[in-house]
């Protein structure tokens, strides 16, 4: 009966066509999707060195082209501008010396060109060993972090308390702003699972409470240990004294870390520790973002 219809006609036509124009751009959204080129995941991997002119005579250049990231950060450098040419292509680099020869210092290499790069936090107390380099990124901010060791009988402990407070408010402040992605040797395995001998160790330099109550007070901040977020049970070691064949027994400690803002959780996808690279009495630790 719709056969002869005018008005049925004309319906048909209608769907008819707007069909086609469904089906056209769906077509199209298909191919985009299909040929669009995918975003490219972030490496980042970070690494104490301990003594980066020492480490380079053990294969870190090696080390670092193999590893081809897009940021590599360094700890405890050991030296001062000009001590070492080390360059290479595809990277630029950024350094913060100690005032103190031999001692500290951090550097970052990248890919990527920053919007701005800072030395220190921005207090005087805390700026003279080179440990803070902030990379700003378009989307991110990068922080590589030497933190201050207790040292034996913990000597330094009430200065490691006043910069944990003041780092955290650093960090907290740059997360207010974009995304913070911290890495470095952190000097503190937070809990019995990242140390080989929790109960000979509990009131040493890196596992005192008041060092462990700290990192949890960052991570309360809004803050995720990467490696523990992705492997809760998993016991891993990146640090291993050099007394008392420590590394080949594997009696060792996790107190190098990246850790994120949580809210970079979902492009998180996996964080390693490189236990079978050698060249420090720390291996580097790995991130990787999708």
């Amino acid at each position: 009966m719709f056969v002869d219809n005018p008005f049925w006609e004309q319906r048909y036509e209608k769907y008819r066509y707007a069909n086609h124009y469904y089906a056209f751009f769906l077509l199209l959204w298909l191919k985009i999707r299909t040929f669009a080129p995918k975003k490219k995941a972030m490496k980042f991997v970070s690494w104490n060195v301990n003594g980066l002119r020492a480490c380079e005579g053990k294969g870190f250049s090696d080390v670092f082209r193999q590893m081809d990231a897009d940021f590599f950060c360094l700890q405890e450098t050991k030296m001062q501008p000009g001590q070492l040419d080390l360059q290479f292509d595809g990277y630029q680099s950024y350094w913060n010396s100690a005032e103190k020869k031999g001692y500290s210092g951090t550097a970052i290499f990248t890919k990527h060109e920053p919007l701005s790069v800072t030395y220190g936090i921005g207090i005087d107390l805390h700026d003279h060993e080179g440990r803070v380099i902030t990379l700003e990124m378009q989307d991110f901010f990068l922080v590589c972090c030497y933190t201050p060791n207790s040292q034996d009988g913990l000597r330094r402990l009430d200065y490691r308390m006043s910069w944990e407070d003041a780092f955290r408010k650093y960090l907290k402040r740059l997360d207010g702003q974009k995304p913070v992605i911290l890495c470095g040797d952190l000097n503190v395995a937070h809990e019995e699972i990242d140390i080989k001998n929790p109960k000979t160790n509990r009131r040493n330099a890196g596992f005192t409470d008041e060092e462990r109550e700290q990192f949890s007070n960052l991570l309360a901040c809004g803050f995720t240990d990467t490696f523990r977020y992705k492997y809760p049970e998993q016991v891993t070691y990146s640090w291993w004294s050099y007394r008392f064949q420590a590394r080949e027994k594997n009696a060792g400690w996790r107190i190098d870390y990246f850790v994120i803002s949580d809210r970079l959780r979902e492009r998180l996808d996996d964080a390693k520790i490189h236990t079978e690279v050698f060249g420090s009495d720390h291996c580097p630790v790995e991130l990787t973002l999708r």
